[in-house]
């Protein structure tokens, strides 16, 4: 089941939205529900990375190829 889509913008929308607040805040508070939503929304995109990486040739990133883990110096 895919997490519920939510658009989120501060009042004058030049503020950052503190997304985990965001994220606790759509599931109502329930901190376990916005967990399993985010575990489920990784186990997705893992397995969409890992179809992505079997599909694309070496020619076609020029020799990048995605990585399911984080390394040092990664932007998150």
């Amino acid at each position: 089941m895919p997490a519920p889509q939510l658009q989120i913008h501060s009042a004058d929308d030049s503020r950052p939205v503190d997304e985990a607040a965001a994220a606790v805040a759509w599931h109502a508070g329930d901190k376990d529900a916005t967990i399993r939503t985010l575990l489920d929304d990784c186990r997705h995109l893992r397995a969409q990375l890992a179809l992505a990486e079997g599909s694309m040739s070496i020619g076609f990133a020029r020799g990048w190829r995605p990585s399911l883990d984080r390394h040092e110096g990664d932007q998150s």
